[in-house]
């Protein structure tokens, strides 16, 4: 059965982080500039990607102290939702490929989204079920190769099987590193690519037919 991996952010939804960051300081009162520099700038939410804080509860806790802000998860999904607004023509690609093979999400974000998933996307939840692998649970993130290997893993399948789009060339580069087929997703200003990630899904279908 092949196996078809979505990344998230800019794939099956678009994120603005414009959005997110005056939200969040608007819930914790901390300025823009500090939560940007503190945590962000300072490369807490990438450690945090990288699955150094395995738990909202964790992250939360340490977002708190770097910052000095009273963040909750509920303040954190809720800035998060914002900033996040589905890609309608993926998703529909997502939902064709779980007719095709296996489908999942394979993203780099930090424990609460991993906890928060069928929240922040239930269109998405209701087509890849519990097939979300993020990096926090992972303990790596893309592009390192060793991120597509567990990937793979999890769901016992061969990368020559695996079709796998993101909309970062590096990502993309990682991910054919290790055998798989793997597809960028185009944006063109404001307008991401989807006719041509759907017929990326067509071709690779079609491989075995031929």
């Amino acid at each position: 059965m092949d196996l078809y991996l979505f990344d998230f952010d800019e794939t099956l939804y678009d994120y603005n982080f414009r959005y997110r960051l005056p939200a969040l300081s608007l819930v914790t009162g901390v300025s823009q500039y500090r939560l940007a520099k503190d945590w962000w700038a300072a490369g807490f939410e990438r450690r945090a990607e990288a699955g150094e804080w395995p738990t909202a509860e964790e992250y939360l806790a340490e977002f708190n102290k770097q910052t000095d802000a009273q963040l909750t998860l509920e303040n954190w999904r809720e800035t998060r939702m914002l900033a996040s607004t589905p890609i309608p023509a993926s998703v529909e690609t997502l939902r064709r490929a779980a007719s095709l093979g296996t489908v999942g999400i394979l993203t780099n974000n930090p424990s609460p989204f991993a906890e928060s998933f069928s929240i922040l996307a239930p269109e998405v939840a209701d087509i890849v079920g519990e097939n979300v692998l993020v990096s926090s649970d992972l303990g790596v993130r893309k592009p390192d190769p060793e991120v597509y290997h567990r990937a793979l893993a999890k769901f016992g399948a061969e990368a020559s099987n695996t079709f796998f789009t993101d909309d970062s060339a590096h990502n993309v580069a990682g991910a054919a590193s290790v055998g798989i087929h793997a597809h960028q997703i185009g944006w063109i200003g404001d307008v991401p690519q989807t006719a041509e990630l759907d017929a990326a899904v067509t071709v690779f279908a079609a491989r075995a037919r031929s």
